[in-house]
């Protein structure tokens, strides 16, 4: 019993990189990863408020960013900002509330996370949020792809598109809240980013991409743990240096692993 709860942790990673990598590929695909190195940062001020009353950090974490959500939806449909722009108001707020609440002794578990033992009540909760993840972004795949490459079409479907954009960035926000346990407020936004471009190096087949990016999410995180308690390092930074290395190795010269507009080919004839 004591050797399946010490695999729990491993498990739980593994599912929560799936997630990551799929999230991450269409959040490229929408031009808003960085938002997830963003976002991540959202949740700062609810961890230090529950490290300050001693409570749950991921429950403070995911209260403040499900306000920032609703803030930057809010933002974006009132005041006309972008995305990206409305992100990087309520971000700036967040960082700077984070620092001023977060107690300095508990500042590097909440900046990069904590990989020791899970209940398995806690496993079970993490595991059923990561899969409902998995599950809803599949089954939107359609939607949010309509959506991509034309609102008008899609809203012409009796598509709400900015509806969907509101599940997405809901979507979005439980990937980090999943994340945070083993990487972080500082790095989790890393395992969205990171792989998608992985896989933008090696296809713009869009079926193919989706596989690569949750495939490479996975495999940097395998390694990340392999090296991590082979050399007794922090996990959270093993697995961004293990996914960063991977885009380095599957980089060509024509593209590089960063937020670049991203065409993929979902059937006949979409260029690259």
């Amino acid at each position: 019993m004591a050797t399946e709860l010490q695999s729990l942790p491993v498990v739980l990673a593994l599912l929560v990189a799936l997630s990551a990598g799929i999230v991450g590929a269409f959040a490229l695909m929408k031009r808003m990863t960085l938002a997830g190195d963003v976002m991540s940062h959202i949740t700062l001020p609810g961890l230090g408020l529950a490290l300050t009353f001693e409570v749950n950090q991921i429950i403070g974490g995911a209260a403040t960013l499900l306000i920032g959500i609703l803030l930057i939806s809010r933002l974006e449909r009132t005041t006309g900002l972008t995305t990206e722009t409305a992100i990087g108001v309520i971000f700036a707020a967040s960082l700077a509330l984070g620092a001023l609440l977060t107690p300095s002794e508990e500042l590097i578990e909440a900046l990069f996370g904590n990989f020791g033992a899970i209940s398995l009540s806690a496993f079970l909760f993490y595991a059923a949020l990561a899969i409902a993840i998995i599950a809803l972004t599949i089954l939107l795949r359609h939607r949010l792809l309509l959506s991509l490459f034309s609102a008008e079409l899609a809203a012409t479907s009796r598509i709400n598109v900015n509806r969907l954009h509101l599940v997405f960035l809901l979507i979005f926000g439980a990937e980090i809240i999943v994340g945070l346990r083993f990487l972080g407020a500082l790095l989790v936004g890393a395992l969205i980013i990171i792989p998608p471009a992985i896989a933008k190096n090696l296809t713009n087949k869009l079926s193919h991409f989706l596989i690569i990016s949750s495939g490479a999410s996975m495999l940097s995180t395998a390694i990340g743990i392999v090296a991590s308690r082979t050399y007794d390092l922090e996990l959270g930074p093993a697995v961004v240096t293990a996914a960063a290395a991977l885009c380095g190795i599957t980089a060509r010269p024509r593209l590089v692993c960063s937020t670049v507009p991203v065409r993929l080919k979902t059937g006949r004839s979409e260029g690259a």
